[in-house]
């Protein structure tokens, strides 16, 4: 990923640098990060826009937000992160039980369990709900590389694949893979594909579900990633939702089957996954009604 200082950020925008460090400090630049005294923004980041009416909030957002300041157990943002933490991870071959990502997510710690538990399994739930955080808090900007690869960083941080140099955690893969026996970009077109599919998506004024799913699918069929492109893929979508008022949902372990049908059959029959997703967003509204959190 390529980085500017707050100097050559400020040049490119014609501001101050001392506009620029405020809005790192504040959030405002999304990706910005410091490293030792000084700022380091990614190249691809946007210059908020001054005296903006910020667009309505809807209610699960704001819901989101708030019960996660507060840290409050048993409402929505709880039960978000654990369901959504467990079936995501689940779904990728993950071992822990649903009870055993709960207490993670609760107390920090695993709990008594009477078989061995990968470490990996542990640390990517701990950081699966890290990029749940970062969504919520970044569900309005705008979607960009930058974005992307800063979910796959955190959750991939502190892995063993992480201590692999090859592997390239929070940048495109550097070796060709394959998902579900198909082939994916080749390494050397991931970044023009990515930018491609992007453009094509950000230029949408009036997002819809469909819109949505479709930018998942593509982005699943080019794996951007050496792995977890799944995940990160799925949070994608969950931000994206939250970001044009449309209700997110949870592909859960029971829908994975129909799920992986619906992405192989996205380009000749849309309503596979349609339908799915239809039914995950109607399990959501669910526990949104249990919760009282209105929606559309």
């Amino acid at each position: 990923m390529e980085y500017l200082s707050v100097s050559e950020f400020a040049k490119r925008y014609n501001v101050s640098e001392r506009t620029i460090r405020n809005y790192c400090a504040v959030g405002k630049i999304v990706g910005a990060t410091l490293v030792g005294k000084s700022w380091m923004i990614p190249a691809d980041a946007e210059l908020p826009k001054r005296g903006q009416q910020r667009k309505r909030i809807m209610p699960l957002l704001a819901a989101l937000r708030e019960q996660k300041q507060m840290q409050l157990r048993g409402g929505i943002y709880h039960r978000t992160q654990i369901d959504m933490t467990y079936n995501s991870n689940h779904i990728e071959g993950s071992r822990l039980t649903h009870d055993q990502t709960r207490y993670i997510f609760e107390t920090n710690t695993i709990g008594i369990t009477d078989e061995s538990v990968n470490i990996d399994d542990i640390i990517e739930t701990s950081n699966h709900f890290r990029c749940i955080d970062y969504i919520i808090d970044n569900a309005e900007s705008h979607l960009t590389e930058s974005v992307i690869k800063q979910l796959h960083m955190l959750l991939k941080a502190g892995t063993s694949d992480g201590r692999k140099e090859w592997f390239a955690v929070g940048e495109y893969k550097r070796y060709p893979n394959e998902v579900g026996g198909m082939d994916t970009t080749e390494p050397e077109n991931v970044a023009k594909e990515m930018r491609a599919l992007l453009k094509e998506y950000n230029a949408i004024k009036n997002k819809s579900l469909e819109d949505i799913i479709d930018l998942h699918q593509r982005f699943e069929c080019i794996h951007p990633f050496q792995d977890g492109n799944g995940r990160v893929g799925r949070l994608i979508m969950f931000k994206e939702c939250m970001a044009n008022d449309i209700v997110p949902f949870i592909i859960t372990e029971e829908l994975k089957m129909f799920y992986y049908r619906g992405l192989r059959e996205w380009d000749r029959v849309r309503g596979f996954l349609l339908d799915t997703c239809l039914t995950a967003q109607d399990n959501y509204k669910m526990l949104l009604d249990y919760f009282r959190v209105p929606y559309k």
